[in-house]
């Protein structure tokens, strides 16, 4: 039987300036894209912004969450509020959508599993940017099936724009959950502090011998200052501990009743320097995460840190008004001490060039090009081409280009330093980097400001995708340590997979009078995957063949109304293992959220529930995923 409701909701806010309906700039200027400000419009690319503002409006308590409901992004979530996601955009794996913070990567080199342990509070998210597709000749390895750029407050702040912005927020409600999210920012036109808070804590809902209990705590601070006009310095650093119930989150084992604590430590430095003509930056970032995984309480813990050191100096150089180049250089170090991987390191350098040329007033190319050194398999030509040309209210877009992924330390060497494994998933030391063609066109429509329509057909052709396979014992490479019985799936470059795929878009948002407005975002997607092998493959059958994404906001001047929802439809995976819980082939989730203003809008009360149709439903293996609850809280909200 549920929890009642934990009596007293307590929340002090201080945040974004109150206003009946906020536009949303349907075509707004973007640095993902193409590495330089730009307008959407004109890169040629898919790409969705949401704004930070929008995580404490809508029913969502994680980053990860948030994403969920963004058109064309696919989340196969493990367990509810930062406990575990994998981020999928365009049928890829886990592994290729890349993750990014103000221009630096936070992909784990130990696995793609914790990709969505993004270090940032929500307050300090001035808003995220989805780029959709080929982003190698970019951003190098793992940009396969796109990008999410987290873009801060006060890595963004502008010159001269004075403010204070706070918020902090509290939410009780079932299965004794406690939650805060609180940000602060600050600027006097020189100077910017930002900072934040996000800590959810459940006893979770019942499993099969164990509850799925999540503690989830991220801080985060940030300061940056203007010297003058041309240099500027900014620096941040968080700290980000999840402890959490793991039950077959990557088994769907009877014996696997798992915990598992994965702490983060993020540092980050930009330095930048600003003339008419160029913009010179020097971005460094830091990453050091420790994993501490138990499959039940008579296993053995498998420890692993891993370390991520990464520099970047990039030159914005503003030819002519038609004409602007980017180049840059990275250096990525990338090493993992670990009681099951093993103790591994793996240097990663690269030279890239981006070219904005405007040919007209409507016509728009942008050819990039990456040069990317990895010391396991040597140099790497990436190139890539996007078009852009607009008629009117239409824009028609392309893009062509190469994307590579090389193999992380989990899929070389999982299992590989244990005694003994009976079975399970095997890491591959000699598996070869991933490569794959993609293409794809697309147009969107502006019907004047309030509403956009995008749809995109895109193919991708992988060569040498990596995925687990199942493997008889007799033609595992290496059997040292495994058991002629055992069952396992062996880390395998498969060659020629095709996913085919078409994706539409809708953006809406219009003040319907002084009091009222509505927001809106619908996402549609259809995706095939093919092999010519037929060999069957984990995550290559798990991601949907059929997504629908909606967050519908509705804003009055004494309440507001907040709808996500979820619709899935895939096959199921193919696992020899013994099951569990099978992955649910379709679901329809809706989380609601109703809010009332007590005090203008800066004093609020809402209530909210997650699955509000008591869905019984699995993303991956046997992780079952909560079903309807409910909560309540309190919300204050202040600017100058």
């Amino acid at each position: 039987m549920r929890n009642r409701i934990i009596a007293g909701t307590v929340l002090l806010a201080f945040g974004a300036k109150p206003g009946f309906a906020q536009q949303t700039d349907l075509d707004p200027v973007t640095v993902t894209a193409s590495m330089n400000p730009i307008k959407a419009s004109q890169t040629g690319r898919n790409l969705v912004v949401i704004k930070g503002e929008k995580f404490a409006a809508l029913p969502v308590h994680s980053v990860d969450e948030l994403l969920r409901y963004v058109p064309g992004v696919e989340v196969q979530a493990r367990g509810p509020m930062g406990a575990q996601s994998d981020i999928v955009l365009r049928g890829g794996t886990f592994q290729q959508v890349l993750v990014i913070i103000d221009g630096v990567r936070v992909n784990d080199p130990n696995t793609g599993h914790f990709t969505s342990y993004i270090p940032i509070a929500p307050g300090e998210i001035d808003r995220i940017e989805v780029l959709k597709g080929a982003s190698s000749a970019l951003y190098g390895s793992e940009a396969v099936g796109g990008v999410v750029n987290i873009i801060t407050k006060t890595f963004a702040t502008k010159p001269a724009v004075k403010t204070v912005e706070a918020a902090a927020q509290l939410t009780a409600g079932e299965y004794a959950l406690l939650g805060a999210n609180a940000g602060f920012y600050a600027s006097n036109g020189k100077t910017s502090f930002g900072a934040g808070i996000l800590s959810n804590n459940t006893d979770g809902q019942p499993q099969r011998g164990i509850r799925g209990f999540v503690h989830a705590n991220t801080v985060s601070a940030s300061v940056s200052h203007r010297f003058n006009e041309r240099w500027s310095l900014a620096l941040r650093s968080s700290f980000d501990k999840r402890r959490f119930a793991a039950q077959n989150f990557y088994t769907n084992f009877a014996s696997d009743t798992a915990q598992e604590t994965v702490q983060t430590i993020w540092n980050q430095l930009q330095l930048s320097r600003n003339t008419d003509k160029n913009t010179l930056r020097f971005q460094a970032g830091y990453k050091n995460l420790t994993d501490s995984f138990a499959f039940n309480p008579r296993s053995a813990t498998n420890q692993s840190k891993s370390n991520l050191w990464q520099a970047l100096v990039s030159d914005e150089i503003r030819l002519s008004g038609q004409t602007v180049l980017s180049t840059g250089l990275q250096y990525i170090n990338k090493n993992i001490s670990s009681n099951d991987r093993g103790n591994h390191s793996l240097g990663q350098a690269a030279a890239f060039l981006v070219w904005n040329q405007r040919l007209n007033e409507n016509l728009f190319i942008t050819p990039a090009a990456r040069m990317e050194w990895n010391e396991r398999s040597g140099w790497e030509f990436v190139p890539q081409v996007n078009l852009s040309y607009r008629v009117d209210a239409l824009q028609i877009r392309g893009s062509a280009g190469k994307t590579i992924r090389d193999a992380d330390f989990t899929e070389r060497f999982n299992n590989y330093n244990k005694a003994f494994v009976a079975s399970g998933r095997i890491g591959n030391p000699d598996l070869g980097q991933e490569r794959s063609f993609t293409y794809e066109a697309g147009a969107d429509y502006l019907f004047s400001n309030s509403l956009k329509l995008s749809a995109t057909f895109f193919q991708r052709l992988h060569k040498d995708l990596i995925d687990y396979v199942s493997t008889p014992y007799l033609l595992m490479p290496r059997k040292v340590n495994l058991s002629p019985t055992g069952t396992y799936l062996l880390a395998e470059n498969i060659a020629d997979v095709t996913t085919t795929g078409v994706e539409t878009d809708v953006q809406f948002s219009k003040t319907l009078s002084a009091n009222s407005g509505v927001w809106a975002t619908l996402g549609f997607t259809w995706l095939q995957s093919d092999t010519k092998t037929g060999t069957p493959s984990l995550y290559l059958s798990s991601h949907a063949r059929y997504l629908g994404n909606l967050n519908v906001q509705y804003t009055h001047r004494l309440f507001s109304l907040s709808v996500s929802g979820l619709y899935k439809q895939r096959q199921s995976q193919k696992d020899p293992s013994p099951v569990i819980a099978r992955v649910s082939r379709d679901y329809f989730v809706v989380n609601a959220k109703g809010e009332a203003f007590l005090w203008k809008k800066n004093v609020s009360a809402f209530v909210e529930v997650d699955n509000l149709t008591d869905r019984s439903y699995t993303d991956l293996l046997g992780a079952q995923m909560p079903g309807r609850w409910l909560m309540a809280g309190i919300k204050i909200s202040l600017t100058k």
